[in-house]
């Protein structure tokens, strides 16, 4: 099977940036905190590679296991507004989540 020379660095970047997730745990008692939790997609003709961004974030904070997980914010970036067509074309977008887990002994 014959590989184009072209090609493979165009393989080798979507394999870096289709997908990343970090998570961050913040305590504020010994059984509650916060967390951020982000994941980065790549998108092509409106086809999010691997997944959408926003629920490769979701999917990362859920994996974490933590009890009680409370999502306060969710945002994409870019936001282009109106112009968010021109980003469905060849884009990489990142998601953030951010809110509380546990239970803080207040509920």
């Amino acid at each position: 099977m014959h590989r184009s020379p072209r090609r493979i660095p165009l393989v080798l970047l979507f394999c870096v940036v289709s997908s990343c997730a970090s998570m961050k745990f913040e305590h504020t008692t010994a059984t509650s905190g916060t967390f951020v939790s982000s994941g980065r997609a790549f998108t092509i003709f409106s086809i999010d590679l691997p997944r959408p961004a926003l629920q490769i974030a979701r999917e990362n904070a859920s994996d974490a296991g933590m009890a009680h997980m409370v999502v306060e914010e969710a945002r994409v970036s870019p936001d282009w507004g109106w112009w968010n067509w021109v980003l469905d074309i060849v884009s990489v977008r990142k998601a953030t989540i951010k809110g509380t887990w546990g239970f803080d002994g207040a509920d």
